[in-house]
């Protein structure tokens, strides 16, 4: 298992994304990690079967990360696994008309996980103090009381959002949702040749966009968004984890450790029934093999 510790913003201990390495791979060489995928895919089965048949909790796995990091991937790759009955993936895009007329948290709450389900943000509402902190004025949009420009969004403004998130998260929990947060960790050097790879093969010019360039324009301010908003809204109940992501492959193999480790932790078993319900069971029994 990857060294979960290694990866983990812990809670109050202010980190500092440049000081994480995106090349990080453990003691796992790409080979081994593949095959660990692969029994890792088997045993999350497994764990999700219980998770669901327990019905006790919920778990919410939110992946943010700059363009090009592999967010898709690792859904594709670490899910593919899961029972589909189980399993739901939310991609947030900008807000359309309706849900500017709700709060900002209002279109993620009603996406949420039901009991027993396992439901991923790509993207979410953390996208409120990440591209709106990079592009303030989107927050206009959402026509907010006293905000009238970009001058009114102000430290306060930004202090106030984080800590509704903190609230919106830990109400959440407090309701039986594990949250598990993951940030893909990605150098510029890499999102560069992933964006040339697209470019450059036909079968993966559909993922690229322009506006891609334009927003690698603004890396460092996105960096300095993460990095607040991973030290703002890191804590016991919703834990970031900074995954590094030059190399998918260990990428895909520590958000899959972390969350079959998050859910080996829990507290899961199969419903037994209640005495009459396995008399109920034995009489239909004996009425299947008594038939003609």
């Amino acid at each position: 298992m990857v060294d979960i510790d290694k990866l983990i913003a812990q809670p109050g201990k202010k980190i500092i994304l440049k000081n994480y390495d995106t090349k990080y791979t453990g003691h796992y060489k790409e080979k081994d990690a593949k095959k660990k995928l692969k029994k890792n895919k088997k045993e999350l089965d497994k764990l999700q079967y219980t998770f669901y048949a327990d019905n006790t909790h919920s778990l919410l796995i939110v992946l943010q990360a700059m363009d090009a990091a592999g967010k898709d991937g690792a859904i594709r790759h670490v899910m593919s696994g899961v029972n589909p009955q189980g399993c739901t993936v939310h991609n947030f895009k900008a807000p359309n008309k309706n849900e500017l007329e709700h709060d900002f948290l209002w279109r993620h709450y009603i996406r949420l996980p039901e009991r027993g389900q396992i439901g991923i943000f790509n993207r979410s509402h953390y996208e409120n103090v990440l591209v709106t902190k990079v592009h303030p004025e989107f927050i206009l949009n959402e026509q907010l009381p006293g905000i009238n420009s970009v001058n009114d969004i102000d430290e306060k403004f930004w202090a106030n959002r984080y800590e509704q998130i903190r609230n919106f998260e830990k109400t959440i929990h407090q309701n039986g949702t594990i949250i598990l947060k993951f940030f893909l960790h990605l150098s510029k050097e890499e999102q560069k040749q992933r964006f040339l790879d697209r470019i450059n093969e036909p079968d993966k010019n559909w993922k690229f966009s322009s506006n891609d360039i334009k927003e690698r324009q603004f890396w460092n301010d996105y960096q300095n968004a993460f990095e607040q908003a991973i030290n703002e809204t890191s804590t016991d109940y919703a834990p970031w984890f900074i995954i590094p992501a030059d190399n998918k492959w260990f990428s895909r193999i520590a958000i899959s450790d972390i969350i079959i480790h998050t859910l080996e932790s829990l507290d899961m078993k199969i419903p037994e029934l209640a005495p009459a319900e396995k008399a109920k069971l034995e009489e239909a029994k004996q009425d299947l093999l008594n038939e003609k």
